[in-house]
């Protein structure tokens, strides 16, 4: 059975067709990095990467970038605060960064501990203000841009398919859409691709004055930067559809003239008690506040308890049905040990509950429906284990999958191995194209690195140090390998480099 993927655009289910055969571009919104993150963002990348994890057993090779809003008015607000709480001993531009690199530790922080694979990229938009610019000057020079006293804007009426992604017609939007009165647009519709500095706002120069980027922008130049003009999937929340979604896919391919993303795939709301969650109401959760009253696991198998597409609620007897059903996984693994031991060592098996798997998969990665074969699999080898069968070569290859179609959800007991960190050059993922390669004097600043390094700042070190063992000069590689030990322990392996907190 061949993969069949609800798109958003056409608003039906579609049998996926790659851009190019063999590989799945995908561009997943991230998070704006000025709080800490909350249940509806954990629902999202649990979303997509079990999308990645599914496609990947498929055989794709996957490459997938997720942004990081790292400058936007929630951001500077945050800096602001912030600021003041130094009593103005930085500029806001620093506060800003500092605040966004907050966050982005917080988020790898939570989101490691759920199973959320690495993205094979994490641009952030204030590394990107070239691209952005560029972009922007070029929809000028196309007539689909103007400027107004060192804003940008883009005008919606100059894209003759505006309103394809959300279904919605101009005329009703001008009517119905509660927009910000901006007298000097054209139209109430088009949006800020460019924006002029407030005072003491952090600000980059461009050929329109010294402004920051609008939202909108920073996802179309990044993702056509790292996934090319046009790509496979473009993911994020059902909120994003309209206005982000919409504007992404007017300037992109006013810019472009090429079909933006051919799939777009939108992950439901999550409620509390049926209600929309929300700080105003209390019931408002952040992932950091779940965490320590639920395993990853249990949270994760929540999550995929109900398909990506629809609303899910977020309550306690949700929770305490996962756990349980978490537990009985568990048990059943403690029976299985020395047979998936042995069954782990056997080749792909195809067995009626892979079959059964698959199809649930492939109707538009329906996890409800995987889950239940995965438990009718439980129930099955719990009652042969039972009986005594464990030398049944039958059983042996069911418990093989059994492990392995679990790992398709992320529902291993892998988030408890020693090293839940890994870091690979070459291959998947391609982590010397995600940090970079450092110069002599990056090298050193992380070296006089003193108190705390970032997740980041300790994979980069890694992989300047598995270049260096490459390349034979084993006093740098020792060098790296003696500051990294302050930080984490790390093991190597023919593949590549394993990490985890001291």
């Amino acid at each position: 059975m061949s993969l069949r993927i609800y798109n958003t655009l056409g608003r039906r289910k579609e049998t996926f067709v790659p851009v190019e055969e063999g590989i799945v571009r995908m561009y997943v919104c991230g998070v704006t990095v000025y709080d800490t993150i909350h249940i509806g963002h954990a629902r999202a990348y649990v979303s997509f990467d079990i999308i990645r994890r599914y496609l990947e057993y498929k055989g794709y090779r996957v490459q997938h970038v997720q942004n990081f809003t790292d400058i936007d008015d929630k951001v500077i607000a945050k800096a602001n605060t912030y600021r003041k709480e130094l009593q103005g001993r930085i500029t806001l531009k620093e506060a800003a960064k500092e605040v966004a690199e907050k966050y982005t530790r917080e988020y790898f922080k939570y989101i490691d501990k759920l199973r959320v694979k690495r993205a094979s990229f994490y641009p952030k938009a204030t590394e990107h203000i070239p691209e952005m610019i560029a972009l922007v000057k070029d929809l000028i020079q196309k007539g689909y841009a103007y400027t107004v006293d060192g804003d940008v804007f883009f005008s919606v009426k100059k894209f003759a398919s505006y309103g394809k992604l959300s279904g919605r017609k101009l005329d009703e939007m001008r009517a119905g859409a509660r927009v910000e009165v901006d007298e000097r647009k054209i139209d109430p519709l088009d949006f800020a691709l460019w924006k002029k500095a407030k005072e003491d706002e952090p600000y980059w120069e461009s050929p329109w004055g010294r402004g920051r980027p609008g939202w909108h922008i920073e996802c179309s130049a990044m993702s056509i930067k790292y996934l090319g003009e046009s790509f496979d999937i473009h993911g994020g929340g059902q909120d994003l559809i309209f206005p982000h979604h919409e504007n992404e896919i007017a300037q992109s391919e006013a810019y472009t003239n090429r079909q933006f993303a051919r799939y777009w795939l939108h992950n439901g709301f999550v409620t509390v008690d049926r209600e929309k969650m929300s700080k105003s109401l209390g019931n408002f959760f952040t992932l950091e506040e779940i965490l320590e009253k639920y395993e990853p696991r249990v949270v994760r198998l929540f999550l995929i308890s109900t398909h990506y597409r629809h609303p899910i609620d977020f309550n306690n007897e949700e929770l305490e049905e996962a756990k349980r059903k978490c537990e009985r996984l568990m048990e059943c693994d403690r029976k299985l040990k020395n047979l998936i031991r042995i069954s782990s060592k056997q080749k792909k098996t195809n067995t009626k509950f892979r079959k059964g798997f698959e199809t649930h998969m492939d109707n538009d990665f329906n996890t409800p429906g995987a889950l239940a074969v995965i438990f009718d699999m439980m129930k099955y080898l719990n009652t042969e284990v039972g009986k005594g069968n464990t030398a049944s070569q039958e059983l042996a290859d069911i418990a093989y999958e059994f492990v392995e179609l679990r790992e398709v959800l992320g529902l291993t007991a892998a988030e408890d191995k020693e090293f839940p960190h890994e870091v690979r050059i070459g291959g998947k993922p391609d982590h010397t194209r995600v940090v970079g390669l450092l110069g002599d004097e990056e090298v050193e600043k992380l070296l006089s690195i003193g108190g705390e390094m970032s997740d980041s700042d300790v994979e980069k070190l890694i992989v300047q140090r598995e270049l260096a063992r490459k390349a034979c000069d084993w006093e740098k590689a020792d060098k790296l390998r003696s500051k990294l030990s302050e930080f984490v322990r790390i093991q190597d392996t023919p593949d590549g480099t394993l990490w985890r907190r001291l």
